[in-house]
């Protein structure tokens, strides 16, 4: 996370403009972002409304940079758990595990942000995070067009990140991080479903 923070891609998350994301995340999840003032963002960060727009020029600004700061963070995350992957079998699990812990972890009110809000930006602002998101399912696509090519599975790639979307992401209204399966025995149970051994 340092070097995404020294080379400005996020926002050190300790600091002023860090924790008004975090608020705002929490906020448009819980509230929706139509529904939430740039008063009630000031209001639980404990400053004046006119105080935020020394960090944001609008609140389309702050829901962009909630989006775009969570998907540069994913993106990175899921290079480096890949960089320590050895096998096509492990660089399916890294991704399947890093989009668990992003969902369920310290990102998981802005990622579901970004799959119910994004309509609410600008139409630049939706461009933009598009363009963003397809990175971000860019290297989804390759892993897993790459364990195809290998005999890992005969599903179509596309299909197949489509269907992994929508289970891992409904595993946060099931699973409990606490319960009798870890957070890594869930990420092997998934890849289970994909994958065979060849």
């Amino acid at each position: 996370m340092r070097d995404l923070v020294a080379s400005g891609q996020i926002t050190d998350p300790d600091s002023a403009r860090g924790k008004l994301l975090q608020t705002a995340a929490h906020l448009f999840r819980s509230k929706g972002y139509e529904r939430t003032t740039v008063r009630d963002l000031a209001s639980a960060v404990g400053i004046q409304s006119g105080s935020i727009f020394h960090h944001f020029k609008s609140k389309d600004e702050i829901l962009r940079s909630v989006m775009e700061e969570t998907i540069r963070y994913n993106i990175a995350l899921m290079q480096a758990s890949l960089a320590e992957s050895n096998d096509l079998r492990e660089r399916v699990l890294a991704l399947i595990r890093c989009e668990l812990q992003s969902i369920m972890g310290g990102t998981g009110e802005a990622m579901a942000v970004l799959v119910y809000e994004w309509r609410s930006l600008s139409e630049e602002g939706q461009a933009f995070i598009l363009e963003l998101r397809d990175s971000y399912e860019q290297l989804w696509l390759e892993v897993l067009g790459e364990a195809g090519a290998a005999g890992y599975f005969k599903a179509d790639p596309f299909i197949l990140r489509r269907l992994l979307t929508g289970a891992l992401s409904w595993t946060t209204t099931w699973f409990r991080p606490d319960g009798l399966m870890s957070l890594d025995q869930l990420a092997e149970e998934a890849l289970s479903l994909v994958i065979k051994d060849v």
